[in-house]
């Protein structure tokens, strides 16, 4: 904690980032939500042919999220797996499709982890310090971003300096042992615009073993994380910005073992770091109606996992494991505005190409029971791509829109790609009725192609890309409630997937040795269904449920997808500067390869259902104070999102958020 309070009292001079931005009062006029995620075009959310669903920096601070796994846990159609506390292994899967699946993308630009195994996204341990909103888009979109966005994406867009100078700070604590510190500085004068960010937090944490199990000790899996982040820009001429961002992160934190029996682990330690640097110009040229920018980031991470032998342990486990990714990627996007002919109006153009050069460099050495066992890949590979797009509204009422990719790859990647679709409003029945239909793929990953082991498994270099098609139709409708013309919204949407070439490891007959190959296929479908409440002008709620029926080519139902997840959340605020909100998430049980409470496998089976309570509460004392009180999981709930690992158990965090 003291280290923590070091670095929150250095932050301050130096004007740094903080999770702050003004609040909005209850009688604030709100301008319509636009997203550029899912078509590449500044789109008004209603006029899109996709389940989206945004998290704005206002919600993140009124619900008191400070993680990502906090902001995404009540979003429709979307499962959230982690496997502990903080640092622990969180996977998504969207609409039924595997966690490998969801493309996450940083203000455009891909995240997912070479060096994984599997090609996923880590969730389980970034912050939101300097993130100005979460964009999520359900459905296959690999028409526009390529490799793994099957089941949806996922965009963090990072804060950009604007009016000012603005600094603000926060300052909290909690139980367990629990501390946040942080501030940031952000603006614009002049030609050029400013965001800089800085957050460090500790937590004991809380164990992830369940307490179910006899080997349950109690022993917290702590956390800490340091974040720092700069975002430039310069204008010299209107309309031409050139800009540059650099992140940098370092996670601690501490693991339990999963091994037959389960095992409590004290000194099981996992280290993850994560560089991100960009550099870019976005030009208007022709009085805006071209729109053109380039960009070229670069991502290098590096996870390393230590778990020394530890006399207790009855599996005698130990290892080291180092897995190190890269990328560089150069993008070229452009957007053309067409002008308005016959009943076409805000038509627009999209194109654009896209390189990517991967690079992974692993290594795992673990020995259970004295039997040792090593994998390794150090590989990499390119991807080329094109794209473009179109979108028009027809009649002021038929918005549609439709995007293509090519994609090549030096290795298993090659792959055409596209989506499509409409939004109808019936301004006279206050509806709307959206239908789209696309493909989507997933290239195999740098392990699947080429890792090794010392159990025989060889990659193989002839895999072809897992592939995918599928789409969504739906229905939402304005309820006049208590007299209020938006008194309600009513929106349902069915979706349905296909999945097949899926990649699993095949074994010899004789388990000598094994390796990858497009042998599986699946179906996901399913119902994202909610109700948004706005009885009076200080309250909104919010009632969301999702059906999902996931099935492999044998009929078996997936692992981890549960058949109904519900969500309710409620922002009140009763007074002026008190903000009140709720958050109880709920699922189903599921199936999973259990573990019983002497921490040994118990075979396929389904898990329990399990229902979790979140409160968030804020006071603006002054417009520069503001005090709140964030309390996750207040009931206990001892669910288990993957069998063998419990929720994390109750946290209170409170503290002031400062504004200058």
């Amino acid at each position: 904690m003291r280290r923590l309070l070091l670095s929150f009292v250095f932050a301050l001079p130096t004007c740094a980032w903080a999770q702050d931005a003004p609040p909005a009062a209850a009688n604030d006029v709100l301008l319509p939500e636009r997203v550029i995620t899912a078509t590449r075009i500044p789109t008004l959310a209603e006029q899109i042919p996709a389940g989206v669903t945004v998290i704005d920096r206002r919600t993140i601070e009124t619900r008191g999220y400070t993680t990502l796994t906090d902001a995404l846990s009540a979003v429709p159609g979307l499962r959230l797996v982690q496997s502990g506390g903080n640092g622990g292994n969180a996977s998504v899967f969207i609409r039924g499709t595997n966690s490998n699946h969801v493309l996450v993308l940083r203000d455009g630009a891909p995240l997912n982890d070479p060096s994984d195994p599997s090609g996923a996204f880590n969730f389980g341990v970034d912050s939101l310090a300097d993130v100005e909103r979460i964009e999520v888009v359900r459905g296959p979109m690999s028409g526009l971003y390529g490799s793994g966005a099957i089941g949806g994406v996922i965009n963090l867009i990072t804060r950009k300096g604007s009016g000012g100078p603005h600094a603000t700070a926060v300052l909290a604590g909690g139980l367990p042992i629990n501390g946040l510190a942080g501030a940031t500085l952000y603006g614009a004068e002049g030609m050029f615009d400013y965001s800089a960010a800085v957050e460090g937090r500790s937590q004991d944490g809380s164990d992830s073993t369940p307490k179910r199990e006899r080997v349950y000790t109690g022993a917290r899996n702590g956390y800490r994380s340091q974040l720092a982040t700069l975002n430039l820009g310069i204008t010299p001429i209107e309309g031409t910005r050139f800009y540059g961002l650099l992140r940098y992160r370092t996670s601690v934190f501490g693991l339990d073992e999963l091994g037959s029996p389960a095992y409590d682990a004290n000194d099981y330690t996992g280290r993850d770091r994560s560089f991100i640097g960009r550099l870019g110009v976005t030009s208007k040229l022709f009085d805006g109606v071209w729109e053109t920018a380039f960009s070229v980031a670069h991502l290098d991470t590096l996870r390393r996992y230590n778990e020394p032998l530890e006399p207790a342990d009855p599996n005698q486990t130990s290892g080291t494991t180092r897995y190190n990714g890269r990328r560089t990627a150069f993008e070229w996007a452009n957007t053309v505005h067409l002008p308005d002919w016959g009943a076409a109006r805000s038509s627009a153009l999209t194109f654009g190409a896209e390189h990517l050069m991967d690079s992974s460099s692993s290594h795992l050495n673990q020995s259970f029971g004295g039997f040792p066992f090593v994998s390794d890949v150090s590989a990499n590979a390119k991807h080329t791509a094109g794209t473009a797009g179109l979108q028009t509204t027809l009649f002021g009422r038929l918005t549609l829109s439709a995007g293509l990719r090519q994609e090549s790859a030096t290795y298993g990647g090659d792959a055409f790609t596209w989506r499509t679709g409409g939004v109808l409003a019936l301004p006279e029945l206050w509806s709307r009725l959206k239908l789209s239909y696309g493909t989507g793929f997933r290239a195999p990953s740098l392990y699947d192609l080429f890792g090794v082991d010392s159990f025989g498994y060889v990659g193989n270099p002839a895999l072809r890309p897992e592939r995918s098609e599928g789409g969504e139709v739906g229905w939402a409708v304005d309820v006049p409630v208590l007299g209020r013309r938006d008194g309600a919204t009513v929106d349902v949407t069915l979706f349905a997937n296909r999945i097949r070439d899926l990649i699993q490891v095949v074994y010899a007959p004789d388990f000598s040795s094994s390796t990858a190959q497009n042998v599986a296929h699946a179906r996901t479908s399913g119902v994202e269904a909610s109700v948004t409440l706005r009885p009076v002008d200080w309250a909104e709620a919010v009632l969301s449920w999702t059906y999902t029926d996931a099935h492999g080519g044998n009929g078996a139902a997936l692992l981890r997808r549960p058949r109904n997840q519900a969500s309710a959340s409620l922002r009140a605020t009763p007074l002026p500067g008190l903000t009140i909100a709720p958050e109880l998430i709920y699922a189903s049980g599921d199936m999973d390869y259990l573990v019983d409470d002497n921490g040994f496998p118990a075979g396929l089976g389904m898990t329990r259902q399990g229902l979790i309570f979140n409160l968030a509460v804020s006071y603006a004392v002054t417009p520069k104070v503001t005090l709140f009180v964030d309390a996750r999981n207040i009931g206990g709930s001892r669910y288990e999102p993957a069998s063998g690992f419990q929720t994390p158990g109750p946290s209170f965090l409170a503290g002031a958020r400062l504004r200058y």
